[in-house]
């Protein structure tokens, strides 16, 4: 078809018109390694001593592919597995359920830190390479750490390159700096934005000088995990606003930095304070005004490294 130059002037100036005014593509992390799940089945013949019969929501099979079958705005394309059961053989039972599901990419054991079979625990498992780490929740954490076989165990599992998650209660975070001086080699990863107040406020001064303590630990992260918890909403009904989040995530960015944050949903926990879909778009959110390479940070790469998990 003939066209003049007229015309042709024309149709190049609106195709340049309609490319200046297109939107830009959304901003996306490359990948997504959710750092905090649970797994478990109540309907074992041994049964689950974590969580309790009483909790409709959690009492039920929670595996990989009901994850998986949840709607969220990005495709997750591994996960963490925290351990919250205190049975040695629970650790094998998620070490087996990864052998036979490639999204699970590691796992935080639950081991008898500062027992006598402890060590054996330890070298057992972290012959397995997906075995990334240790949390345990029970205890006064103030009072093991003052025990020598406590810190002996914990030194062990810095030497083979493991973590220790911190529970994110103040007790227990508010112990980590302390931890950090008596085994300086232990990466430490502060789980649930350590119990912060989320609603919107500047969060509480006690708080943020204790993030500013802990923070000044090169080996300690953090985990953008348990916000919708913070609002202490139980309806699955947390806001999906970015403002309600925003003071808490800010003084997180501002004192641990792009490297020493990752992304965590503590699902299905957080299904009493909302959908797994909302607590990922919190993050998403967030992070995406912070560019490219903050999203790749905090929602994979930071994961590889603390954990050290195999590319």
């Amino acid at each position: 078809m003939h066209m003049n130059r007229r015309t042709f002037l024309q149709t190049t100036a609106g195709l340049a018109a309609a490319g200046c005014c297109a939107a830009p593509a959304p901003l996306r992390p490359a990948q997504i390694i959710d750092t905090h799940v649970h797994f478990f089945d109540p309907t074992r013949p041994q049964g689950v001593p974590w969580p309790p019969k009483d909790n409709a929501l959690l009492y039920r099979t929670t595996l990989p592919q009901h994850y998986r079958a949840l709607p969220v705005p990005q495709r997750v394309d591994g996960a963490i597995v925290v351990e919250a059961s205190t049975w040695v053989e629970d650790n094998q039972w998620i070490l087996d359920l990864a052998a036979r599901e490639p999204f699970i990419v590691g796992l935080v054991g639950n081991l008898p830190l500062g027992t006598p079979e402890c060590a054996g625990h330890l070298k057992r498992f972290a012959a397995n390479p997906l075995f990334r780490g240790v949390r345990i929740r029970d205890g006064n954490f103030e009072k093991l750490l003052g025990e020598p076989a406590f810190i002996k165990d914990l030194r062990d599992v810095a030497e083979r390159g493991l973590v220790f998650d911190v529970h994110s209660t103040p007790a227990w975070v508010g112990q980590a700096d302390r931890l950090a001086r008596l085994v300086p080699g232990l990466r430490l990863i502060i789980n649930h934005v350590a119990n912060a107040q989320v609603n919107g406020k500047p969060p509480p001064e006690a708080w943020r000088r204790m993030m500013e303590g802990l923070a000044a630990h090169p080996q300690i992260f953090m985990k953008v995990s348990g916000l919708v918890e913070g609002t202490h909403c139980r309806n699955a009904d947390a806001p999906a606003q970015a403002e309600t989040y925003q003071p808490v995530l800010e003084t997180l960015w501002n004192l641990f930095g792009v490297d020493r944050l990752l992304y965590g949903s503590n699902w299905p926990v957080c299904g009493h304070n909302a959908p797994l879909g909302r607590v990922q778009q919190v993050a998403l959110d967030y992070f995406t005004g912070k560019g490219q390479p903050a999203l790749d940070k905090v929602f994979w790469k930071n994961a590889r490294v603390a954990y050290g998990l195999k590319a």
